[in-house]
């Protein structure tokens, strides 16, 4: 396997980070674990996670698995804050007494002295930068995080981000982690670009747009009972949308044509397009991560390439992956 170099770090990465949105949510913690320590098994080195998955309980499998396999040191660990973790009014966001508790909080949950790369998991645009960067450099320093980055955020802010860390000799961001897929290329306008010039990694989130590129979906509003879209709803269900399914109907009929399952081509395109580093990827069972697993050793050629670009052209977007994020004002018509 090819490991990837992560920003500007040094620091070598599988082209495939394990994300754990599904453990304990749906996944059992047992199959949870087995997962993890399949993925170790296969090469993967990254584990991304939340301090808001299942109300921290991802956290605490992941934490429990390293600690029984004794691999901690060999995985580099992803965690993020931000979002609320309870009911008082700083109980959120990225100022420096939610950052410094909720920093503190997963560490007891993983088992561990430190994080390798502590994420904004959104972007605040209420909170000067300078506060959310003095914070993290202060956690870098206390040794508790080795490398900071941000999440969901639009170019112009992680970019600020960057300049004012050079000014002020702050952490710098090493990565962003976007949602990108063939069905919202988005980021490929400025997102990527600015990645690629100032030297940051990119780890996107959802690459195999929730299921509707390996053909989870027929029908944007009669919604598979086990799917993601209709156990989570709201903006879960937005993001399935008629154009994102008729791309998907075709996307999977191309892959099966190249002798690929769809959910492989969904994830190898997010690997191999430019500036990526690492697509995470979500099984929520043990035989979803065996099928992901061979794409660490593939190409894409370049004749899918160019027939994937025929089904959303670069830049576009078919169904929004951008709607969690506030800052978007674009619609879609649909």
């Amino acid at each position: 396997m090819e490991y990837r170099t992560l920003g500007r770090s040094g620091v070598k990465v599988s082209p495939l980070a394990l994300g754990t949105d599904n453990f304990a949510n749906p996944t059992p913690k047992e199959e949870s674990i087995k997962i993890i320590n399949r993925a170790l098994e296969a090469g993967i080195n990254l584990i991304d996670t939340s301090n808001v998955y299942a109300g921290g309980e991802s956290e605490r499998i992941i934490g429990e698995a390293l600690a029984d396999n004794g691999l901690r040191h060999q995985v580099l660990i992803a965690t993020k804050a931000h979002y609320p973790v309870g009911p008082g009014p700083n109980d959120r966001g990225n100022t420096r007494l939610h950052l410094m508790k909720a920093c503190e909080d997963s560490l007891s949950r993983l088992r561990t002295d430190y994080i390798d790369l502590y994420q904004l998991h959104r972007p605040c645009f209420d909170i000067p930068i300078d506060e959310t960067l003095g914070a993290l450099t202060d956690l870098v320093r206390q040794g508790k995080v080795r490398y900071i980055g941000s999440s969901t955020a639009p170019a112009w802010k992680v970019m600020e981000g960057v300049l004012v860390s050079e000014l002020k000799g702050y952490a710098r961001f090493v990565s962003e982690q976007p949602p990108y897929n063939l069905l919202d290329r988005r980021i490929e306008n400025e997102l990527v670009p600015m990645c690629q010039a100032y030297n940051l990694g990119i780890l996107p989130w959802s690459p195999m747009a929730m299921g509707i590129l390996a053909g989870r979906y027929s029908d944007a509003k009669a919604l598979p009972p086990d799917s993601r879209a209709k156990l989570r709803g709201g903006i879960y269900a937005e993001r399935v949308t008629t154009a994102g399914i008729e791309v998907g109907k075709k996307f999977v009929r191309l892959a099966r044509n190249h002798a690929l399952k769809p959910a492989q081509l969904a994830v190898l395109w997010v690997k191999d397009q430019p500036g990526i580093t690492a697509p995470l990827i979500g099984p929520r069972t043990l035989g979803q991560l065996e099928d992901f697993l061979p794409v660490l050793e593939m190409k894409l050629e370049s004749s899918l390439r160019s027939a994937c670009d025929k089904l959303v052209p670069p830049g576009s977007v078919v169904a929004n992956f951008h709607n969690s994020a506030p800052w978007m004002k674009m619609k879609l018509v649909v």
